[in-house]
């Protein structure tokens, strides 16, 4: 549950520290007053609507699963957001995104201020229907986890199957484009270095003429060389070192005198050519260990489309199988859910008549295969599409179906906001709602805004909103304050001795 809410600058809202107990809690006041705001204010810290305020903080002691988003999870959780140029939000002393925030937060906190049909999607009246069945047969709940397990194995395989055929559908295109990427490459059959060799003999190969030139002229340096060792030996100098100098260059020129020969034996234009055909190979795969790779992967996918005839055949086998045992566990699935959806349909009815609503009508509807069997459930009020309902009457179904849903799905329920809950009803159909609510709040927390005494009289706890120049307060109410706001809420701002009486009436007081 919230256990404490600080707001800093929420629109009319300067600072507002606020505690809360469990069970039903009531927010009443003149309208404009800023009931609404505050409200926004609980949701957008757990990043469930537009954050306004300068900051918002509300201590949660439910407890979290917060290891799953890399956070450590606390006895007492504290949820903030800060805004000041940028909208951060944190949980404890990390940091965490909206979304996070949002996900992290839909697990325990759950607002019908908007027409939301979450409640009514398929999955949601499955599980629920599923849960009732569970209560008197816990191995249903086993096996709709089974038959979900293997639908998937079955839908992977079928998937796998789907690409087979349509690859086989193209075999022949696809094993011809292979051949022809792989003779391509084999071709050509380059080797690993080669590349680099070849350069080297194209950047000679332009050095060519320029290096003969050179050649000629260095070779004339042999002439003067009897002359440099009789000087060295006139002046007594030691000529090893120039002895040797020359050897190295004498050998230095004859290798290379060597290579130009063996240049003019090399066919250049075949050379010219396969550097071309390997630049262009390099060009479209990468290096040559990439473009041995490359062929040594399509000649693998060669193999795999001439043996894709056996891997469809054995999965057409293995498909069949599977699909039978699903089948199979559907019915099963399927049959226990109709011989149980009557039960359903009267829990829910149970709670509708309480709020003075017409008879749901959930029916099956047999759909293909799926991962929750082969049933489909729909909605209807009293026999009418609930997209045609009032927005009253859709939110007192959505109470009902979140009243089955605490008895069949939850042990503990959380955190739920109601904004006008009971807005446009009669005081009769006000009290039927609070009467739902005072159930739920075993438990849930709930908070409810209210501009009708009958929800308020019955709340744990009732907190007053009002405005003064512009500036919005909370405050929990005393009894004999109680007492009074219920009183203007049934007379107006002129509080009447009758309606004094009313309200302690309602709140049980002689």
């Amino acid at each position: 549950m919230i256990e404490r809410l600080k707001v800093k600058n929420q629109l009319s809202f300067q600072e507002v520290d606020v505690s809360f107990s469990s069970g039903l809690i009531a927010f009443t006041g003149p309208s404009g007053a800023g009931k609404s705001v505050f409200m926004q204010a609980i949701l957008s810290v757990f990043g469930q609507s537009d954050a306004n305020a300068s900051s918002v903080e509300a201590t949660v002691t439910d407890k979290i699963d917060l290891e799953k988003y890399g956070l450590q999870s606390d006895d007492i959780n504290i949820f903030r957001y800060t805004k000041d140029r940028a909208t951060r939000y944190f949980i404890n002393t990390s940091s965490v995104s909206k979304k996070s925030m949002f996900e992290i937060s839909s697990s325990f906190l759950n607002s019908l201020a908007v027409r939301d049909s979450e409640e009514f999607e398929n999955e949601r009246v499955i599980h629920l229907l599923d849960a009732l069945i569970g209560k008197k047969d816990p191995l249903h709940l086993n096996e709709t986890i089974e038959y979900k397990e293997l639908f998937f194995e079955y839908k992977e395989l079928k998937e796998k199957l789907e690409s087979i055929e349509e690859k086989e559908r193209k075999i022949e295109e696809l094993k011809e484009f292979v051949s022809f990427e792989i003779a391509k490459i084999d071709d050509i059959s380059p080797k690993i270095g080669e590349d680099e060799e070849l350069m080297s003999f194209k950047r000679s190969l332009s050095k060519k003429e320029k290096i003969q030139e050179s050649l000629k002229v260095a070779n004339e340096i042999f002439s003067c060389e009897s002359g440099v060792s009789e000087f060295l030996s006139l002046i007594e100098r030691d000529s090893s070192f120039f002895d040797e100098s020359m050897n190295e260059l004498r050998a230095i020129i004859e290798d290379e005198t060597d290579r130009l020969n063996d240049l003019e034996d090399q066919d250049i234009e075949s050379i010219l050519e396969r550097i071309e055909k390997i630049s262009g190979l390099k060009n479209r795969y990468g290096s040559i260990e990439e473009i041995l790779e490359y062929r040594d992967k399509k000649i693998k996918e060669l193999e795999e489309y001439d043996n894709i005839s056996f891997e469809k055949a054995k999965l057409i086998s293995v498909c069949k199988e599977k699909l039978e045992v699903l089948q199979g566990k559907a019915e099963v699935i399927s049959k226990r859910r109709e011989d149980s959806l009557k039960t359903l349909n009267m829990q829910i009815d149970n709670y509708l008549d309480m709020l003075y609503m017409p008879k749901v009508d959930i029916s099956i509807e047999d759909v293909d295969l799926y991962e929750y069997g082969k049933d489909f459930l729909h909605v209807e009020l009293g026999r009418v599409n609930i997209k045609k309902i009032s927005s009253g009457e859709y939110n007192r179904l959505r109470l009902a179906f979140i009243a089955t849903t605490s008895e069949y799905l939850l042990d503990v329920g959380g955190v739920l906001i109601l904004d006008e809950i009971d807005a446009n009803l009669s005081g009769k159909e006000s009290m039927s709602v609070a009467k739902v609510l005072k159930i739920l709040s075993k438990k849930y927390q709930i908070f409810a805004i209210s501009h009708q005494p009958q929800l308020s009289s019955q709340a744990d706890s009732h907190f007053l909103v009002t405005k003064e120049d512009g500036i919005s307060s909370v405050t929990l109410l005393a009894k004999e304050e109680r007492i009074v706001e219920l009183a203007r809420m049934v007379s107006g701002e002129e509080v009447s001795e009758e309606a004094i009486i009313f309200a302690k009436k309602l709140l049980g007081i002689e």
